[in-house]
């Protein structure tokens, strides 16, 4: 009885030979000098199932060793890396990338039908300059919105983390640092995301990844346009320090014309003015969260006009939010005496039964003049029975409030004015 045998054992000129796979920057790791392994048709693709060459490398230091999981006519066909089936242009899954360019996929299914329908596919990627997607994916406009705003600005190099040691799980892993995988506890097994197929995911159907990023592209929030027809400024945060002006400016100079760009370089931000409300609507409209200059995603929100700020005051914003207070902050200091008689000479706190320490900080007598004897050698410093002896100023404590006493007009005091007016 004669076996059957697939058109791929006969016709070995389909099998794919090449000397570099097709990957994105997270699976091709950080380190500019990699070491890959290539071996010629050492598997089978999973999607069209025809021999294809493999290659095997490490995306760097502590991460697991990848390689390539589908031919490179398939990941042409979708553009996407050949490792973990992301689109190459914005790092997001197939279902995710054609819901927001309303792209159909026509894949077939069947081996018969697959077979020719990636014959005709590599037919067309021969005669393309290879710059641009083939197929649908080729027809589809160049952008979308929902896509510029989940689209992933820098590599993920967390994917390429070793996967979960089950015998650190069980506490039977006698390897400790030695060991290659993870000693983490594993995530819930219920987890949707823990049930991943590779083929649900080519073909952009029941992939939990692609789910969850439409969920949260549904619940994104807006920016309101102000009722104040008069604000035509923006404001652009997470600059960083490359972000130049002539960046900014070639950016929003497509919306209309600008008055004038205000670059805060110690917060980071920049106010962009333009000339009429129309452009300024325009601006914000294109660029709220799809705006990346040198692979920064910038944040863009509408200025505030003067009126405006000055309603925050008593912890209410313009919007009614209540905020909340800073703690460990001093409170607020206490208000100015009214008139001379609410002042009070208390100005160290001290409690009312204490006396006051009160400190000689004299000046040192000009020259010619004999110094002041020490303590306890000069005259008494109480009250004597002589009537003709000059009074002795009050004590501190029993002095009325509101009158303060000054060094200067103490009679005891050598140099010190009969009167503040006169010599």
């Amino acid at each position: 009885m004669a076996t059957s045998l697939g058109s791929n054992t006969y016709n070995r000129q389909n099998w794919e030979d090449s000397d570099f796979p097709i990957l994105c920057q997270t699976c091709l790791g950080e380190n500019p000098y990699i070491r890959m392994t290539k071996e010629k048709f050492g598997k089978e693709c999973k999607i069209c199932a025809r021999p294809f060459t493999v290659f095997r490398w490490c995306p760097g230091v502590r991460m697991r060793f990848k390689k390539t999981e589908v031919c490179q006519t398939c990941s042409k066909m979708k553009n996407v890396c050949q490792t973990c089936l992301l689109d190459l242009e914005y790092g997001l899954p197939i279902q995710v990338r054609d819901t927001g360019l309303s792209v159909k996929d026509e894949v077939p299914r069947s081996d018969v039908n697959k077979e020719y329908y990636t014959q005709n596919m590599e037919r067309e990627i021969a005669n393309s300059d290879g710059t641009r997607p083939v197929g649908q994916l080729g027809k589809a406009p160049s952008s979308g919105d929902m896509l510029l705003k989940l689209a992933r600005t820098t590599p993920y190099y967390k994917r390429n983390r070793p996967h979960i040691c089950s015998f650190w799980v069980k506490g039977e892993c006698k390897r400790g640092e030695e060991c290659p995988y993870r000693h983490e506890k594993p995530t819930d097994p219920d987890d949707p995301l823990a049930d991943q197929n590779i083929k649900d995911r080519y073909y952009g159907i029941n992939d939990p990844v692609a789910d969850k990023l439409l969920k949260r592209a549904s619940t994104m929030p807006r920016l309101d346009v102000p009722e104040d027809k008069s604000i035509t400024t923006l404001y652009i945060g997470g600059l960083g320090e490359n972000v130049t002006d002539s960046e900014l400016r070639n950016h929003f100079y497509q919306f209309g014309e600008i008055r004038t760009i205000t670059i805060v370089q110690r917060q980071q931000c920049a106010f962009i003015q333009f000339a009429t409300r129309q452009a300024a609507e325009t601006a914000a409209e294109k660029s709220f969260n799809k705006l990346i200059i040198n692979g920064r995603r910038l944040n863009v929100k509408w200025g505030r006009s003067q009126a405006a700020r000055g309603k925050e005051k008593d912890g209410v914003t313009e919007s009614g939010i209540r905020l909340e207070p800073v703690p460990g902050l001093p409170g607020a200091l206490p208000p100015p005496p009214v008139s001379d008689e609410d002042a009070s000479t208390n100005y160290f706190n001290l409690a009312p039964t204490s006396s006051p320490a009160v400190m000689n900080l004299g000046l040192p007598p000009p020259p010619g003049v004999a110094m002041p004897p020490p303590p306890g050698f000069g005259p008494p410093m109480f009250h004597t029975m002589d009537p003709m002896s000059p009074s002795m100023p009050p004590p501190m404590a029993m002095r009325p409030p509101g009158q303060v006493h000054y060094p200067s007009q103490d009679p005891q005091r050598m140099g010190a004015h009969a009167s503040r007016g006169g010599p």
